[in-house]
């Protein structure tokens, strides 16, 4: 594996150009996907700065692919002590983070929500006090944790002549709101229930966090990359001016189109041949959306079958490093079946990759079947 950065050419200016199948073997061995990785849930959880969670299951399957020995109790347990959480951060999506990135990352994001806020305040607030607002919705789930419909309903009452959902959704920019349990346990089912962030860690927001420190960490776990690129997967604008900061501390390469990239010096760049194995990876997964440019690990021939026009984000599976197709399980009398639909056709070692994988994969989400079957579909 390369590690080191090589040093600008001192004749010509130039840097080093790493090709997409360098940013692609970069990006899989920081995320654990060339190997995995021999740490607990929660040291990859930080490692990765997260994980997206929409849906409640698919940060067990990013976990179950990227560390050695991951069980679904091994996340539960976090969430029920506390010391995981499911809050909007980056992109103002639902992230799965640490108790301590939960109170150091939402400051950093809130910025993000405050757009979102602006937008809906035009169309729906009007006239309403915000930090009224904030202050009878954080009462509200501070007194139980509520719903958001839940929560505009009681908002409702104090502001009829405004849209509930609208005040309960407000609420969300303006108070740092965590799901609490069940939501979020492999297995269990439940409303999604939301009270403060400081109310469920018993500590407040870490005013002194440090955006620096967390470019460098993207970068840790996603570089080499673009300014366009941290952007896109924070969801901030304006971040050229901290990387400029940073870049005293960081290695710059080029791409192909001569794009400029950022990167932590002595983070992993793996050379072009080494060896990915097939992963399946699950929905709404990071890899695939914190680029502004995803060819790294997404051809864009295949982009419009993974994302959906309503915004799901499809469960898909890598051979040879890159997006090859989507997967699905279904349940039926006690028959776990997982659907494997190849956007081209493979190659005989690679169906039996999959086929390997797959067996994993049904073994660890559904250990309760009487019988676990593979289906490839054209």
């Amino acid at each position: 594996m390369t590690n080191a950065a090589r040093e600008p050419d001192r004749a010509t200016g130039t840097e080093e150009v790493l090709t997409k199948r360098r940013l692609n073997r970069a990006l899989l061995a920081r995320q654990h996907l060339l190997r995995r990785a021999d740490l607990s849930a929660l040291e990859a959880i930080e490692h990765l700065v997260g994980l997206q969670a929409q849906a409640p299951n698919p940060p067990y399957i990013g976990l179950w692919a990227r560390l050695n020995g991951f069980q679904p109790d091994d996340l539960g347990r976090l969430i029920k002590g506390r010391q995981a959480v499911r809050i909007v951060l980056m992109r103002g999506t639902i992230h799965l983070v640490s108790a301590r990135d939960c109170l150091q990352m939402r400051p950093l994001t809130q910025p993000v929500l405050d757009r979102w806020l602006s937008g809906l305040a035009n169309k729906s607030l009007g006239c309403v006090d915000r930090a009224e607002l904030a202050e009878a919705g954080r009462a509200l789930v501070e007194e139980r944790p509520l719903s958001f419909s839940e929560l505009g309903a009681a908002l409702g009452s104090r502001w009829p002549d405004h849209d509930p959902h609208a005040l309960g959704d407000a609420i969300r920019a303006m108070v740092p709101l965590v799901q609490v349990p069940p939501r979020g346990i492999w297995g269990a089912s439940g409303q999604a229930k939301h009270t403060s962030a400081e109310s469920w860690l018993g500590r407040p927001l870490d005013a002194d966090a440090s955006l620096e420190t967390l470019v460098v960490r993207y970068l840790r776990a996603f570089g080499p990359a673009t300014v366009m690129d941290v952007q896109t997967w924070s969801g901030l604008t304006g971040l050229r001016s901290v990387l400029e900061t940073l870049r005293p501390r960081l290695a710059t390469f080029r791409d192909e189109h001569g794009n400029e990239l950022f990167d932590v010096p002595d983070a992993p760049r793996p050379d072009a041949d080494t060896p990915a194995p097939v992963r399946f990876i699950g929905e709404f997964d990071n890899m695939l959306l914190s680029y502004a440019d995803r060819s790294r690990i997404l051809p864009e021939a295949y982009r419009s079958q993974v994302f959906t026009v309503n915004g799901i984000i499809r469960s898909t599976f890598l051979v040879d490093g890159f997006v090859r197709g989507l997967w699905t399980t279904e349940r039926k009398r006690g028959v776990a079946t997982l659907i494997v639909k190849p956007f081209e056709p493979l190659g005989p070692a690679d169906l039996q990759a999959l086929t390997e994988e797959g067996e994993r994969l049904l073994e660890f989400s559904a250990p309760d079947a009487a019988v676990r079957e593979i289906r490839f579909e054209a």
